[in-house]
């Protein structure tokens, strides 16, 4: 097996270079001296030669920057000095920022191939734009709309009364029932979205399923992970707000409310009826349970278990999750205890 490293293998990845430095400046909003050189692509900056872009943000890797070969670095000013005399600087204040869309430059999503896959199962009353791409062996149920340049992967299935707007990228194995997405959102492979809440009444007899007859709702240019679900609401809608980004393996119950450009890194589960208020913050594996409230802000530490409101602002850490201060008190004060008890021993 062939085990060289390859920035964007050709065979996965669509490359636009060479671009001249000033289209590479203009796209990561930044200020670098006039020089007329072209750039080939991006590259670590262990490994840029001449013709690549790399970048630096954080200092621990100060020592790479100093003998980078790179043709162009992107940094922040405080580190302009650090830049070797061979590179080209690009300087911005945001330069993990100015990174991201340098490297969507060279490398862009590739664009829709408009057009019905001849294997797909399309319901005659669906409508989809013209522009868009229907994979292989997808299904599009009664009622749908698909909007303008949207990708549906093969094997999709999009079931009846579905909306999604413009930009959609549906990854493949995707199931999306009972909702409604707006522009440029992003599911990938194995998603499911607007599935029955986990919803029901104990009866001395067992369990009796409640009819779960809300929706999911993601607004625009929200993005859920691999195998990563959102149930729809049981009498309200679940609602995930625009710019939100779950990563893969989270779990999202009826009638959440997520707000604007709020982050769950993996394996987070939010029980049913949860309000997470605008740009909060949770780590892997944090538990939240039902309805409680995340104000605005809000950052929960990896592990964490939550069973009651946290502050806007707030820092917590923890199971039970408590503010991170306190926490980290008990942590120390439990260590000494140990090491006292140790030396008695």
């Amino acid at each position: 097996m062939e085990r060289t490293e390859i920035e964007g293998d050709p065979r996965f990845f669509q490359w636009s270079g060479p671009l001249p430095l000033a289209a590479v400046v203009d796209a990561a909003q930044a200020e670098a001296p006039p020089r007329r050189i072209m750039l080939a692509g991006i590259a670590p900056l262990q490994t840029a030669d001449a013709d690549r872009v790399s970048f630096l943000d954080n200092r621990k890797y100060l020592s790479a920057l100093d003998a980078t070969q790179a043709g162009a670095v992107i940094v922040h000013p405080d580190f302009v000095h650090r830049v070797p005399s061979t590179s080209i600087v690009i300087v911005t204040t945001e330069p993990y920022a100015a990174w991201a869309r340098v490297a969507a430059l060279f490398f862009p999503q590739p664009p829709a191939k408009p057009g019905i896959h001849p294997s797909a199962v399309v319901a005659p009353d669906a409508e989809i734009d013209p522009t868009a791409e229907i994979g292989p062996l997808a299904v599009i149920g009664a009622g749908v709309r698909i909007g303008p340049r949207c990708r549906i992967a093969p094997l999709a299935v999009i079931g009846d009364g579905v909306q999604m707007g413009r930009d959609c990228r549906i990854g493949a194995h995707v199931s999306v029932s009972h909702a409604l997405l707006g522009d440029r959102v992003v599911l990938y492979p194995g998603a499911r979205i607007g599935q029955d809440g986990f919803g029901f009444a104990v009866t001395s007899e067992g369990f009796l399923s409640v009819p779960q007859i809300g929706r999911a709702i993601l607004e625009d240019d929200v993005e859920v992970g691999a195998n990563s679900t959102v149930d729809r609401g049981s009498l309200r809608d679940t609602v995930v707000g625009a710019g939100s980004r779950l990563d893969n393996l989270v779990q999202v119950g009826h009638n959440v409310r997520i707000g604007r450009c709020c982050v769950l890194v993996a394996q987070v589960g939010v029980s049913g009826s949860t309000v997470i208020e605008d740009f909060a913050m949770l780590g892997g594996q944090v538990g939240l349970a039902g309805h409680l409230t995340v104000g605005k802000g809000a950052r929960i530490g990896a592990q964490s278990g939550v069973i009651g409101d946290v502050p806007a602002g707030a820092e917590y850490l923890g199971s039970p999750a408590e503010p991170i201060r306190a926490f980290l008190r008990g942590v120390a004060t439990l260590r000494r205890l140990v090491r006292r008890d140790t030396r008695k021993t």
